[in-house]
């Protein structure tokens, strides 16, 4: 009965944990991603929606996966080392998640600036 339910709480943490990530980087992420497209709203929330679920594909496989690997718990101290290390592990993935798709949209943003200083210098050429 201890497996089952460590397997539950895991499951039901790992899960609102990466729900709560997915809205909030989406929510927030939104400002960057308009400015990373020229203030583009339909091609920001259209990019910020694949990007959640790709976030939620990704995190959600991997909370899946980890379910299996490890010892089985068969006490409660085990049981709460193995709910911190899924945890934990979860956590980093979240983590590494959210770092990549900064990183990604920063990238974007330099684009964008520099396509914007082409243009206005060739603009500028222009006139």
């Amino acid at each position: 009965m201890i497996v089952e339910m460590t397997y539950a709480a895991y499951l039901v943490i790992t899960v609102g944990m990466t729900v709560w990530v997915a809205r909030t980087l989406s929510k927030n992420g939104l400002v960057f991603l308009v400015d990373a497209f020229d203030d583009r709203e339909d091609l920001a929330g259209s990019i910020n929606h694949l990007l959640v679920v790709g976030f939620y594909l990704i995190n959600l496989g991997y909370v899946s996966l980890a379910l299996r690997f490890g010892t089985r718990p068969t006490n409660l101290v085990e049981a709460i080392e193995y709910l911190s290390t899924k945890v934990g592990l979860a956590l980093l993935v979240l983590g590494a998640m959210h770092f990549f798709n900064m990183y990604v949209i920063a990238n974007w943003g330099r684009k964008a600036a520099r396509k914007a200083v082409v243009r206005s210098g060739s603009d500028a050429l222009a006139s």
